[in-house]
């Protein structure tokens, strides 16, 4: 029997570069459990490390096996990385399952990782988009659905579970070193696509600040809703020129054009679903996490833009 008294802690998409961040952060106060449906993360002396689907009956074994007291749940499969069943059913189906098991075995705090795509590209959308706002995502694209999903399912564990203690985090764009998401693939690629006549602004956050926030809502546990992002904000075409890319001008009319063309050159960075969020801005209010939590970002946008640039000086793309 371990003489180890630490509490046990969960996190799932561990192979990330942002849940490799918090680790980190974790690993010397916490034994951390690591699950990956992608594969088998390599872990130091004293972790457990598992890769399992969700849905698979050895998911319910590794909380038979540990006395989970909480969870952070990083895990989502990207928006490029499979279909759009697939991606349901391992997001929305898969955390279903990973919410009653929390239940079943009495996990204590969840902490979910979603996403500002929720909130949709739309010209109607209002300057700054507060936790309030409708979720419009689903309504533009079908293939943001288990984005939206995901989320929904969570609220409703949120408010009807209260002793889950759930804590949803809703980032804007997360970039630097080791980040694989759509829009770092953008920024790391020295041609990117941008729509004529357009230029939306956006918001970036660094991969460390991020962790920052997810350890913050970790140790804090103040269960709700939370936008989390910087109070900066530049135009897309700045972005693209300060992470030394050259910009690729797009047709934007007529309107289903962009779309057509992202298809048929199957950019992994943009895929054509997402095509609106290179067209409208979505700017979050991030001051109800700075206000609950105490903190805000560190990292500078140069301080992001910075490494994309070194990379194309060092031949690394």
């Amino acid at each position: 029997m371990s003489t180890d008294t630490r509490p046990e802690v969960l996190i799932t998409g561990a192979g990330g570069s942002l849940a490799q961040t918090v680790i980190a952060r974790l690993k010397e106060h916490y034994r951390v459990v690591l699950v990956d449906f992608r594969r088998r993360v390599r872990v130091d002396e004293g972790m457990a490390s598992y890769q399992v689907d969700y849905n698979k009956r050895g998911f319910e074994d590794i909380f038979r096996r540990h006395e989970i007291k909480a969870v952070i749940h990083l895990g989502r499969m990207g928006l490029y990385e499979s279909t759009h069943r697939n991606r349901y059913n391992h997001n929305v189906l898969g955390t279903q399952r990973l919410m009653d098991l929390c239940l079943k075995y009495g996990v204590g705090q969840v902490i979910v990782l979603s996403t500002y795509f929720v909130y949709g590209a739309s010209p109607y959308n209002p300057a700054l988009l507060t936790e309030e706002a409708p979720l419009k995502a689903s309504e533009l694209t079908m293939d943001l659905v288990d984005s939206v999903e995901l989320e929904n399912l969570a609220s409703i564990y949120l408010w009807k579970y209260p002793e889950l203690n759930i804590t949803i985090l809703r980032p804007t764009n997360i970039a630097g070193p080791g980040v694989l998401n759509s829009m770092s693939l953008m920024l790391s690629a020295k041609m990117v696509p941008v729509l004529a006549g357009f230029s939306p602004m956006m918001q970036f956050i660094h991969v460390e600040d991020m962790a920052d926030a997810i350890i913050a809502a970790f140790r804090q546990n103040k269960p709700g809703i939370y936008n989390v992002a910087p109070e900066d904000w530049v135009s897309f075409r700045e972005a693209v020129e300060q992470c030394g890319s050259k910009a690729l001008p797009i047709p934007s009319v007529p309107e289903r054009l962009p779309y057509y063309i992202a298809k048929r050159l199957d950019w992994k960075g943009w895929p054509p679903y997402l095509t609106n969020y290179y067209k409208y801005p979505v700017i979050l209010d991030g001051s109800l996490f700075r206000k609950t939590f105490g903190i805000k970002p560190r990292r500078s946008l140069d301080d992001i833009f910075a490494h994309y640039r070194e990379k194309k000086e060092m031949g690394i793309l």
